[in-house]
């Protein structure tokens, strides 16, 4: 898998070991006080957001130079919450069906083997 440089708002979240190649991506993400919501556990929108991100990037990865991937639809099912004591988020993605201007990808957050968060989305793919 080729390694993705990230961009501004995942570097400012912290997501580092990013991969990605023939329609998977994935990425990681050590868990700080900043990611946490006022229960003390991970916030449900950085879930989502480390999701999203990566599904992009599957879909970057199988698409053409220059497609540009814009998220059209996105569902989150939350399984339980994320805690700053435990490992990092572990976030992997694929595209699961592709067509001429949408994908539709699936991904999971894992934290010690345990799964956090689910989501599935659908991306218009604007060719440039």
């Amino acid at each position: 898998m080729a390694r993705n440089d990230g961009d501004g708002y995942i570097e400012l979240l912290g997501g580092r070991d990013w991969s990605s190649g023939d329609g998977r991506a994935g990425l990681e993400l050590d868990v700080t006080d900043k990611h946490l919501n006022r229960a003390g556990t991970v916030h449900g929108g950085v879930l989502a957001s480390v999701m999203d991100m990566a599904m992009a990037q599957a879909v970057r990865s199988s698409t053409g130079e220059g497609d540009v991937p814009a998220t059209s639809q996105l569902t989150v099912t939350y399984l339980r919450p994320g805690s700053a004591d435990a490992g990092p988020l572990v976030v992997t993605a694929a595209v699961i069906k592709q067509g001429d201007d949408l994908t539709v990808c699936e991904a999971d957050v894992e934290q010690e083997g345990r799964g956090l968060a689910h989501a599935l989305a659908t991306f218009a793919v604007l060719h440039t």
